[in-house]
């Protein structure tokens, strides 16, 4: 069956176009990524609620991939330390060929049929854990025989692919389908399915922070404050919630380390001054 990824592109002759040509169509095809996503939602809901439901159970979610792929995995789990403030294994990204592909292709990786579980066994990986694989086509070795190692050791796995029917959603227990169809480049896989495969792990992580309690109201208030845009942030959080000037929520930042350590101090003070 040919993979809709791989399907020649619907524009012919594209080093004929002009510039705004190519641009208007490119962003044409980008259109239809969040229709495709959106369909995808109920997909994507049940492989959060699995994954929230392992966390507060004290497991860890894992993406592996490949290529573009395993980079946006690896981009995902990164941010999330910084903006919820949470360990740096609570999510972890695991890239074919090591930190080195992250820059470099090492297209050879996606083959192996064994790295990506000794990958994972690296991160002493239980079945508290969840690992969700990541390949535009489907069909990607590495993760799939990754996938299957877990399920033979009671690991939930989970994926996000962008072909109906492919072999990886079939080994997965909770798979997300999102289908792109052919890339404006024939095969081409950054393209659409890349815009598609960051818009769902955007969800899923986000929605899982959020699950867990990491987020209050629409704020991040366990955001790390590593530099000085993040702190200016955190202060005007501070004083559009307490209603007090700039200079005092500087200094309470400054004292308790982040906003909800402010936020929840000032709450411990008028129940205290309230008795």
């Amino acid at each position: 069956m040919e993979r809709i990824t791989e399907m020649p592109s619907t524009y012919r002759h594209l080093e004929k176009m002009s510039l705004n040509e190519l641009l208007l169509n490119i962003n044409k095809e980008d259109k239809l990524v969040p229709d495709a996503v959106e369909k995808s939602i109920p997909q994507i809901e049940k492989l959060v609620q699995i994954i929230v439901h392992k966390m507060k159970e004290g497991g860890r979610l894992f993406y592996i991939g490949a290529g573009t792929s395993g980079r946006l995995g690896v981009l995902d789990a990164s941010e999330c330390p910084p903006t919820y403030g949470v360990p740096k294994d609570w999510i972890i990204g695991i890239i074919a060929g090591g930190d080195i592909a992250l820059r470099n292709s090492v297209e050879a990786a996606e083959d192996s049929l064994s790295q990506a579980w000794s990958d994972l066994k690296a991160f002493d990986i239980d079945e508290l854990d969840v690992v969700v694989g990541i390949a535009a086509s489907g069909t990607t070795p590495y993760v799939i025989e990754g996938l299957r190692k877990c399920k033979e050791y009671g690991i939930l796995t989970g994926c996000v692919t962008c072909n109906p029917d492919s072999e990886l959603a079939a080994i997965s227990d909770f798979p997300v389908e999102i289908v792109t169809g052919p890339e404006f480049v024939t095969g081409s896989t950054r393209m659409k399915a890349g815009t598609a495969q960051k818009l769902a792990l955007n969800m899923i992580s986000t929605s899982v922070m959020i699950q867990l309690g990491r987020v209050m109201d629409n704020k991040m208030v366990d955001m790390q404050l590593s530099n000085a845009k993040l702190i200016d942030r955190g202060v005007k959080m501070i004083v559009k919630q307490l209603n007090i000037p700039y200079d005092v929520a500087a200094k309470l930042l400054q004292k308790h380390g982040n906003v909800r350590n402010v936020l929840n101090a000032h709450s411990l003070d008028i129940t205290m001054n309230s008795r």
